[in-house]
């Protein structure tokens, strides 16, 4: 695609939004108050506020290969920190989707250079559910299973932090892992038990009041 064809896009996209509402551009510049923070994969494919049949001003983003929430990765701890000590979320999803490559390059046994320390946080989520993972012999549900136990250990790794905790206390936040199915468009709720969660790991993790 010609760099000149965004441009020429942006200008009609525009004159739509403009056609469907004269002072859209103005409430837009007004600021933002979003219910939910989606955290999903930076895959092409995969735009959240489509999905989700949302519009902009709607959800605050943030984006990585595999959707990850790894503790120590200080893009999507601030990204959380603001969105719920500041942006006021009350709902925070991890969106994961069938097909994602993030996932599909961490299950083979390559040296993909840059890239392994990050692939490794989908390793340590497949050590982790190992013995689940391996009674399963057909490579494609295998493959799957993953992609939504990777959901649901980032799900855990959100409930670690103490923002979440506090505003769970404070005004009920809840936390939701969905699976994205590419091949028919459907989102799929993994009914990932946020209090439940929090019960189990509180000895360990509780770090707030």
């Amino acid at each position: 695609m010609d760099i000149k064809k965004i441009f020429e896009n942006n200008r009609n996209w525009i004159v739509k939004q403009l056609k469907t509402d004269e002072n859209y551009f103005k409430k837009l510049s007004k600021g933002q108050s979003p219910e939910f923070l989606y955290i999903g994969c930076s895959d092409s494919r995969v735009s959240a506020e489509e999905l989700m049949g949302l519009e902009p001003g709607d959800v605050f983003v943030h984006r990585n290969i595999a959707n990850m929430v790894p503790n120590t990765d200080l893009n999507s701890m601030s990204v959380i920190n603001y969105a719920v000590v500041h942006l006021k979320v009350n709902h925070i999803i991890v969106c994961g989707h069938y097909g994602c490559g993030g996932v599909y390059a961490a299950m083979q046994q390559s040296d993909l250079g840059i890239l392994n320390p990050w692939l490794r946080n989908i390793r340590d989520v497949y050590r982790i559910h190992q013995k689940v993972l391996d009674t399963i012999t057909n490579e494609e549900e295998k493959y799957k299973k993953l992609i939504e136990l990777n959901v649901q250990e980032q799900c855990i790794n959100i409930i670690k932090t103490a923002e979440v905790q506090k505003a769970y206390n404070e005004r009920d936040l809840k936390v939701y892992g969905w699976i994205f199915d590419i091949h028919s468009g459907k989102l799929i709720d993994l009914n990932i038990n946020f209090t439940e969660i929090l019960k189990d790991i509180t000895k360990i993790y509780k770090i707030s009041n």
